[in-house]
Parts: structure tokens; sequence; C-alpha cells
């Protein structure tokens, strides 16, 4: 199958919101063996979606639509397709009664238009909604198949999971097993990483490798198709291993992990704990460690030490290092790592100095930053950055290279 996925509202093209469905659908299509190869945006015109339509017929025979499916005259997506299509619109029976339950339940009055979300192509299947009002559907009309999904992702995505998937493995027709496996890099570019396996890339037929880079951060996806489910998964390994010989040191992790999740697992494994002081990260590496279920397992607590009192006064580095040093130093970096892990009795501490911009501090460029890191026992380890992005970027950034560098030196210690 060669899909496209149209989105359909008008808030997307003023830049209201994000298309974060085309992203997620072509994730998730990817893994099926299913090439997405156009993305196409529409606003709330049945003109312009049946034009839109129309063309997508002449290159797609999978066309995913997300939006437009709600109360308000300007959903007009399965209207417009309907008419495109000859097809009628007839009332689906239990998603009306689902419609009828929410206003009942929350005690809210049900107005006509309400009724128009229970309508649905005559003949499609239907993809209920569990997390919203508005079902989803699919239909074939000579070799095209058509989905149409809701726009809200909290809506769209659990559809397309639980119901659109099976819908669809039925529509390709072939007995491969289709396996992917995502590779993830840190420390290395995109241009870098992909010149290191350009051959591979080059002569890739089954499994597939396609390179995807974001955050800061590379991916390599790996695809492979065989009748065989065991030896789809031996054809991945025989193709990472060759990656790996080239690239490994700059693995990390696989599929939908991240560099604080890794870290937080191999905290846990090592029965470590943590504590971070953070000056130009404002609490953001402390903010992603707590995001998990768990975390006071190995977290002791932090301290945003964004002035210079604070940095003297609550972690106690010593006057003489700022006034000789600056607090953007190697040496300001070891002391609040090397501190904050004794004021909070952990095993660990970690801190991150810089200029995170728009100006420059201490005569030192935008993008400088130091890492320290003081673990119980060890010397204490200072790294250097220079990375010169927008002042957001180096934010996160510096998390992320904060995480790696830890992470790295746990993995070598074991």
């Amino acid at each position: 199958m060669n899909a496209e996925i149209i989105a359909v509202g008008s808030e997307l093209l003023l830049g209201q919101i994000v298309n974060s469905n085309a992203r997620f659908l072509s994730q998730q299509l990817a893994g099926l063996g299913i090439n997405v190869f156009f993305h196409t945006v529409v606003g709330d015109n049945s003109d312009r979606l049946r034009s839109a339509i129309e063309i997508a017929e002449k290159r797609s025979n999978l066309i995913i639509f997300t939006g437009g499916l709600g109360p308000t005259k300007d959903d007009l997506t399965k209207e417009t397709i309907a008419r495109h299509l000859g097809k009628s619109l007839v009332m689906d029976q239990e998603a009306l009664e689902s419609i009828e339950l929410f206003f009942k339940k929350t005690q809210r009055v049900m107005t006509d238009n309400n009724r128009k979300q229970a309508l649905v192509l005559e003949g499609s299947q239907i993809l209920p909604n569990h997390h919203g009002m508005a079902p989803g559907m699919m239909t074939v009309n000579e070799n095209c198949t058509y989905i149409l999904l809701p726009g809200p992702p909290k809506e769209m995505e659990p559809m397309f999971l639980k119901f659109g998937i099976a819908a669809l493995s039925k529509q390709v027709k072939t007995d491969e097993k289709i396996v992917s496996r995502v590779l993830r890099f840190f420390g290395i570019g995109e241009a870098a990483l992909e010149t290191e396996i350009v051959d591979l890339i080059d002569q890739q037929t089954n499994p597939t490798i396609a390179p995807l880079a974001a955050d800061g951060e590379c991916t390599l996806r790996l695809t492979a198709k065989h009748q065989d489910l065991q030896t789809a998964q031996l054809m991945l390994d025989e193709v990472e291993s060759k990656i790996n010989s080239r690239v490994g040191q700059f693995l990390y992790g696989y599929n939908q992990t991240s560099l604080v999740a890794e870290l937080m697992s191999v905290l846990k494994d090592k029965q470590l704990t943590i504590a971070a002081a953070e000056s130009l990260t404002g609490g953001l590496f402390q903010q992603q460690l707590t995001s998990f279920p768990g975390v006071s397992s190995v977290y002791k607590g932090g301290i945003v030490c964004y002035t210079n009192e604070v940095k003297k006064n609550v972690l106690k580095v010593n006057p003489e290092t700022i006034e000789k040093h600056g607090v953007v130093s190697h040496e300001c970096a070891r002391e609040l790592a090397e501190n904050v892990s004794s004021l909070l009795e952990a095993d660990i501490g970690i801190s991150f100095t810089g200029v995170a911009g728009p100006d420059e501090l201490e005569g030192k460029p935008v993008g400088t930053v130091y890492i320290g890191i003081a673990t119980r026992g060890k010397q204490t380890v200072v790294q250097k950055l220079e990375l010169g992005g927008t002042r957001e970027a180096n934010r996160t950034r510096s998390v992320k290279y904060g995480c790696y560098y830890l992470l790295r030196q746990l993995q070598e210690s074991q």
C-alpha cells in the first residue's frame, strides 16, 4: 500500500495547532510496512478538500483523513467524501446512543447538531470512539481504501491503535511478517551517521534503513519483511550488527525509549540515588526525571541555583571560585555537583551551568555549558559543551548531554 494522510482543518493552516497526527500515523504505518509518500493539509472548505482527494487518488491507494468529523458546519470531511464517492450518510445507532449517554451523564443539554457526529458512510466499517463522540470509519471504493479519523489526538491515537491497525491489516494482502526496530543514537550528527553507513543505506533492499534526526538525536528505523517472524528478526540482527561495528559507541537505546528513560533504568538497576544542581537548565533535568513513576527510589532532590547568591549561600560554592573563574566554569560545575551530592546525601550529584542565551555571560559565548558529575568514591568529571543554538535548544540539549554522559559513565563501570 502507498498511503497519503490528509489533515482537515483551517486551524492547521493558520498555525494555531501542530499537525502531530500526521507524524503519529506515519510512524504507525511504517511499522505496518505501508509507504507514506504525501502529507496534505486542507482547510475547512469542501471544494478544496474534494480537489485534494482527487489528487490523492491518482497517487495513493490508501488515504487517511484526520479531522472534520465534529458537530459544527465547518466539520465537513465525511459529507465531502460521501458526495465524492456517491455514498449516503446513515445514522450509526451505537454511536448515537453513546453520544446521548455522554450528555445524560454530564447533565448537559444535547443540541440537535450533535446527532451529526453519529453519521457514517453507508457500508463502511465503524471504528468506535472510546475517548470522544464521533466514530471513525473505513470504506473501500474500487482500488482505494479511505479511513476517516477524528482530529483530536487523544481520540485519534487510541482509535487507530485499537481498531485502525486491525482493519488495515486485513487490507494488506501479504503473508509477509513486517518487523521494525528503531536504533537511537546520541553524540553523533545526522550527516556524520549517514556518512559512516552510507554504503549500507545505498545497498538496502530488505531490511530497509531509514535515517531520521530529531531534537539533537538521530534514529535509524530498520524494517524487515519475511514470511517467518524469527527469520525477520535475524535479518534485523545482522544489519544492526554491521551498523554497530561502525557507530555502536553512539547507540543508547531502542524504539520509543529516551536518554532520561535509559538513565532512570540504570539508576534503578544499580540502586543509586541522584541529586541535581541546575543553573541554565532551570529545573528541566529534574522535571524530565520526575516524569517517571517510581522515581522516588533514585531521586533525592535538587536545587535550581539560577543566581550567584543561591550558588554561594545554598550550595556553598566558594565565593573565590566564582570571583576567580566565574559561574560558567569547570571549577563552578565541579563544586555544584559535589556539594549538591553531599547536601542531599545522594550517590551522584549532577550540575548544569552555562550560557543559554541570547546574550553572552562572563565573556563566554552563547552555548557554552559545563556539566559536572560527582559520583561517590570516584573523581568528579566535568564536561564542556559548545552548543551555540537557540536558548531553548541549548537548555534541552544540555539535559540530554547530561543524561548521556552519566549513562555512559555508569555503563562503563559495570
